[in-house]
């Protein structure tokens, strides 16, 4: 049990709140723990997409690692690999019959690329088959909607063309942070992905003050020095310049595969 788990339930313990049995026996319900959360990681994706999540619900005692098509090679999180950070994960698809949670970080080239790729897709609908909850992070959204798991759904995912592709996949776009659907849940671009996990701690634990104790031993309270960080707080021309250079990046390197105006 990690250190944070037995440091805010230590008071009431001793002063008589919980018993030391109910101590012992803190678990996420589900047991999220039995097969852990399975964050995918490869080439060109978003290195906070992963790590974001990741440190998050490691800092809430739950049993999350990273899994790679193939364990033993690095993962770059750039499109250019002399670039990116590089990672080895924890485990393989290999070693891993089932997750309890799966978690799909997005990217920009790369990503769109894996939409294309029916391993990587076959291997995402055979962990969803038995997940408890199945969540992305920005883009990574493009991969759940190409594997079909969000027909139908609300979702979000980031802001570029939000709408558009997830349209393109039969989804709702729904302009927030993250978006629960049943098991499914979506967050925005990025930085969502730490509200995304906070959310799943919060959902697992069913407990306001428990999520906190998470936040701040995270010291998680943005105050970025300027407004913006989304299409609804950034400047018009900051926003189209934004989306002007993604189309070009995508038409350039892979042609069709926005949706088109």
């Amino acid at each position: 049990m990690k250190f944070l788990t037995l440091l805010f339930l230590l008071i009431p313990a001793l002063s008589g709140a919980v018993t030391h049995e109910d101590l012992m026996n803190l678990k996420p319900s589900p047991n999220v723990n039995e097969h852990g959360i399975g964050i995918f990681v490869y080439d060109g994706m978003n290195a906070l997409d992963a790590l974001g999540p990741y440190q998050t619900l490691k800092n809430a005692g739950l049993n999350a690692f990273l899994i790679s098509r193939n364990k033993d090679k690095l993962v770059t999180s750039s499109d250019t690999p002399s670039r990116g950070l590089k990672l080895i994960a924890d485990k393989s698809w290999d070693e891993v019959d089932q997750v309890d949670v799966l978690v799909i970080p997005g990217g920009a080239i790369s990503t769109a690329r894996l939409t294309q790729d029916k391993e990587v897709l076959d291997w995402i609908r055979r962990m969803d088959q038995t997940s408890y909850f199945t969540t992305s992070v920005c883009t990574g959204a493009w991969l759940l909607g190409e594997a079909g798991l969000l027909k139908g759904r609300k979702a979000t995912t980031n802001w570029y063309r939000a709408k558009e592709f997830l349209a393109k996949y039969g989804a709702t776009y729904t302009n927030e942070r993250y978006v629960q659907d049943g098991k499914y849940i979506t967050s925005a671009g990025v930085t969502a992905g730490i509200d995304m996990a906070l959310y799943l701690i919060k959902t697992l634990y069913n407990s306001k003050e428990y999520t906190q104790a998470v936040m701040l031993d995270l010291e998680y309270d943005p105050k970025p020095p300027v407004r913006g960080g989304s299409v609804k707080k950034s400047k018009p021309i900051v926003t189209n310049s934004m989306r002007v250079m993604y189309d070009w990046a995508f038409d350039l390197v892979l042609p069709g595969f926005r949706p088109a105006d």
